[in-house]
């Protein structure tokens, strides 16, 4: 039986790093977004944490059809639905009730819900999803609470969110039961502010090398 997160769990493959990106403009979620892609980083989760991250999902989602363009910070049904009609392929939450739950149902949108403790991740998996964030990672626990609950949830997979840069990525990526692992060290501030896109795509291209 196809899952809330089995169909979206089939379809990352060999992308390692999911970019968590917060957008100011749609400019600069346009050049950002390609300089990701073309760096070997494909899947953006495009948080809603401003007001033009509707329109930056959008814009990303119609210039970059080699993109599988995603939503973070959904909190809501409502939610759901707009970043699915703003084309939206995936939605990540940082935490899942039994509304958002349904909600992802009803929207057919795959949706990557937050966990943070055993009782959580038994939450999601009694409502049918098998691949979760674990955030947030380092303080919640970072690996040795993944490595926890490997034993008695093997089942599940996870993309650990949450104070993972570079230098810790590649020990989250060695968990058995980790996917991939979301951060926003591939698209430094500073560089954002320069414009220099070409940083950005070589740390994409850094990050495209790690390996789960």
């Amino acid at each position: 039986m196809t899952t809330p997160s089995t169909s979206l769990l089939e379809r990352l493959s060999n992308v390692p790093v999911i970019p968590v990106l917060e957008y100011h403009s749609v400019e600069e979620a346009l050049h950002v977004s390609e300089a990701l892609v073309s760096g070997g980083l494909p899947w953006l989760e495009i948080t809603l944490r401003t007001p033009v991250a509707l329109e930056a999902i959008r814009a990303v989602a119609k210039a970059l059809p080699q993109a599988v363009v995603g939503a973070g910070t959904v909190l809501n049904a409502g939610q759901l639905h707009a970043v699915r009609d703003a084309g939206a392929q995936f939605a990540v939450s940082p935490g899942l009730t039994q509304t958002l739950a349904d909600g992802a149902r009803d929207a057919g949108v795959s949706l990557l819900p937050g966990v943070a403790t055993a009782s959580e991740a038994m939450f999601a998996l009694e409502n049918g999803f098998t691949f979760l964030k674990f955030f947030p990672a380092e303080a919640a626990g970072g690996v040795p609470m993944l490595k926890s609950l490997y034993g008695p949830l093997a089942q599940l997979k996870f993309c650990p969110t949450g104070g993972i840069d570079a230098a810790k990525a590649p020990t989250y990526l060695a968990l058995p039961n980790v996917v991939c692992v979301g951060g926003s060290w591939v698209v430094p501030k500073d560089a954002v502010a320069g414009k220099d896109w070409a940083r950005i795509r070589s740390l994409a291209q850094e990050a495209a090398k790690l390996k789960a």
